[in-house]
């Protein structure tokens, strides 16, 4: 038999086992429990929310006993059927027991200002003497990171990286061949620990990260308390010409409908760098107009006094 030594003693994978079946079997539990409370609130019979929901009266008979092993399409059909999210079902949390998803509802109709000062009050470390003098210009690729950052960075006579050379010289290769080589998990977990390090080693400093690290959620949000994030913004048309001018057509090669793409990832990602403590909108402007704007706002807000 397979065992497992821990410092407590011995597990044996079939001890294992029958921790990891009573887990489940509560978690059905709960699941049922809140199904069968919810349909309570909500005052209607087993046969009625069957008929909203499309689930058969004995599916749901097996899901709110704790025995039925429901597929996560059916469950979102009745989480539907029952007004409800279906994380509400699911989650660590009970939505009626708990604070916790009313302040999450909240806080996804705040705006970035205020979501900035709920995290200060949670995170109640001053967030300035947090950030330091560290700038981090965020947005796609296009958006003017690069050549902006460096501007301020010899106006302000402060060191300027881009993340990714920061993350080539960790790895030894190139950021292509990390990715195929480890995948975009190792690529992420090579950006959080470089984005982690130079906030350890540098106070005063200007950053610029590549487009993609707003999706992942632990590395963008240490970002956010570590720098003050600006994000560079335009249009779409605007992005794909400046790669191009930069004599780079791979944006466009052999892919007629790349544009298209394009505009679905800066909408899918509008949410998430409007988290910036600031935003520039350098559609139509030049290099010095986006830079004196840039330096209006570092300088009206106080990113640089400690």
């Amino acid at each position: 038999m397979d065992e497992i030594v821990t410092f407590g003693g011995t597990v044996t994978s079939l001890e294992r086992a029958r921790s990891v079946e009573d887990e489940s079997t509560r978690f059905l539990e709960m699941v049922g429990e809140r199904v069968r409370a919810a349909r309570s609130r909500k005052n209607i019979s087993r046969k009625v929310l069957s008929e909203m929901s499309g689930v058969s009266q004995r599916y749901l008979a097996q899901l709110e006993s704790g025995t039925g092993n429901i597929s996560i399409i059916l469950l979102r059909r009745v989480a539907d059927a029952l007004d409800h999210r279906i994380e509400w079902l699911v989650g660590e949390e009970d939505p009626y027991t708990s604070e916790v998803h009313s302040v999450t509802s909240l806080y996804r109709q705040a705006t970035s200002e205020q979501r900035m000062r709920v995290l200060e009050i949670l995170d109640p470390e001053n967030p300035n003497l947090r950030r330091s003098g560290r700038i981090a210009f965020i947005g796609l690729r296009g958006a003017g990171k690069s050549t902006i950052g460096r501007l301020v960075a010899d106006q302000r006579h402060m060191p300027f990286l881009e993340l990714n050379e920061e993350i080539e010289q960790a790895s030894g290769m190139p950021v292509n061949e990390v990715i195929a080589l480890y995948g975009q998990e190792g690529y992420r977990r090579l950006e959080r620990q470089s984005v982690e390090r130079i906030a350890a080693t540098y106070d005063s400093i200007v950053l610029a990260v590549a487009g993609g690290i707003v999706s992942e959620p632990e590395t963008f949000n240490y970002l956010l308390r570590h720098y003050h994030t600006i994000w560079l913004k335009a249009r779409p048309e605007e992005h794909m010409g400046r790669v191009r001018a930069q004599g780079d057509e791979r944006p466009m090669a052999g892919n007629p409908a790349a544009m298209e793409e394009l505009r679905n990832i800066l909408m899918s990602r509008e949410a998430l760098y409007a988290r910036a403590e600031a935003e520039i909108n350098t559609s139509g402007k030049g290099v010095p107009e986006t830079l004196a704007a840039v330096s209006e706002i570092v300088d009206k807000r106080g990113f640089l006094k400690n």
